[in-house]
């Protein structure tokens, strides 16, 4: 399937936003892990949530997270725990190609019976749970903070609690910090005792309502959609989001105040889901170097926005963008030359952009490499190409299901092709 994607004339839109996949995801196992029936309230309705939501509630033998990277993670860590359960743990052929060693050894480590179906090193894992002792673990801090967190979140639930030394860089710290915030919020005890050294006490979650704030990940596509756009008069409102968030990528609203896009919140309470308001402020950097290392998801949006309005760029803290859903460091560098712009990069961790073009070839239109935020964040390119075409659309179900319905309510023209 193919979409050809036509921009609006002025942009005034209000987009309800999708709850947050990042807290959706951690809310559920933390749910299971109470063994109560408050379920969270605003679950996301994305793809990876919704393959935990019908893993923890149907309970199959074979479970199937599809392309959940999040889910595989996290139910790795869930399912060890469930003591008297066994379950072989799946997914998409691309799932079985991103590995999962670091977490398992770690998790082994703590008395977990996992073993690989295939490949060692990578899912299928065939998983009997147990009561674990917990302990003490070094883990390397450059790893995916998914694996931490899929540590910590079973923390409480370990007969002797957990402690986490996290050795050499520790990257995507405010996903950790999430977590730990979260954990707190359900009773748990958890916090950083030093720089690199995390400690979880044996006290057990208590059940509790909880809601779920809206996606800033999400965000962002709208954030660069304005930025992109040339009216004064553009004004888009996003619905749900707190001033203040624990979500990592609420620092979108910082980077993009550099690139001419003012934020303003209706209620500025922290905690208190609010609408925000997003503007032109007439100002724009002509470079912009920056570290990603605790937003990467955010990589791909930066780097189409920066390279259309022509702000030069560095982007460092990008190791992990080679073991997402795809190598997105080579796909953003492949796509980029169909919009003219040549990218390069350095030791794999980063991207930088000096002016270099190249002649656009579009005919053939951009690939999203069953990645939903190649998609996303190519998508507002057609503000600056018309007729933009992109391939595979369908992949933005992963985390932003409806975001093509609500382009269209926005006064985007969206044609599907066969």
């Amino acid at each position: 399937m193919q979409y050809t994607i036509s921009a609006s004339g002025v942009l005034r839109h209000t987009a309800n936003l999708p709850a947050s996949k990042s807290i959706s995801n951690r809310a559920l196992v933390i749910h299971a892990l109470t063994g109560g029936a408050v379920v969270p309230d605003n679950l996301s309705d994305c793809d990876d949530t919704e393959v935990i939501v019908r893993a923890l509630r149907d309970n199959p033998y074979e479970m199937n997270i599809k392309a959940g990277g999040t889910a595989m993670r996290f139910m790795t860590a869930l399912l060890s725990v469930r003591d008297g359960e066994e379950h072989v743990l799946t997914g998409t052929e691309r799932m079985k190609h991103r590995p999962i060693g670091v977490l398992v050894d770690a998790l082994r480590r703590l008395g977990a019976d996992i073993s690989y179906v295939d490949a060692e090193g990578y899912p299928p894992l065939h998983i009997k749970g147990r009561v674990l002792d917990g302990g003490e673990l070094d883990v390397p801090g450059n790893i995916s903070s998914q694996f931490i967190t899929a540590l910590l979140l079973i923390g409480p639930v370990l007969k002797n609690g957990l402690t986490l030394q996290l050795t050499g860089n520790v990257i995507s710290r405010p996903y950790i910090d999430l977590t730990l915030w979260m954990m707190r919020e359900y009773g748990a005890d958890a916090e950083w005792t030093d720089f690199n050294t995390i400690e979880v006490k044996p006290q057990p979650y208590r059940v509790r309502p909880y809601y779920i704030e809206n996606d800033w990940s999400a965000a962002s596509y709208w954030y660069e959609m304005m930025a992109l756009g040339k009216n004064e008069d553009d004004e888009v409102v996003l619905t749900g989001l707190m001033d203040g968030s624990k979500q990592g990528d609420s620092s979108v609203r910082y980077i993009f105040s550099l690139l001419g896009v003012k934020t303003l919140f209706k209620d500025k309470r922290g905690g208190v889901p609010t609408t925000v308001t997003l503007r032109h402020s007439g100002r724009c950097v002509p470079r912009l170097e920056y570290d990603f290392n605790n937003s990467p998801d955010l990589t791909q949006t930066f780097v189409v926005c920066c390279t259309l309005l022509n702000v030069q760029f560095r982007f460092t803290g990008l190791s992990t963008l080679k073991i997402k859903e795809t190598d997105r460091i080579e796909a953003l560098k492949r796509e980029m030359r169909k919009l003219g712009y040549v990218i390069h990069d350095v030791n794999n961790s980063e991207l930088f952009w000096d002016g270099e073009r190249c002649e656009p070839n579009l005919e053939a239109g951009i690939d999203t490499y069953e990645d939903h935020r190649m998609a996303l964040a190519f998508a507002p390119a057609a503000l600056r190409f018309e007729g933009l075409k992109i391939n595979n659309p369908q992949v933005v179900t992963k985390s932003y299901p409806k975001f093509w319905e609500d382009l269209k309510a926005a006064g985007f023209e969206v044609k599907s092709e066969e």
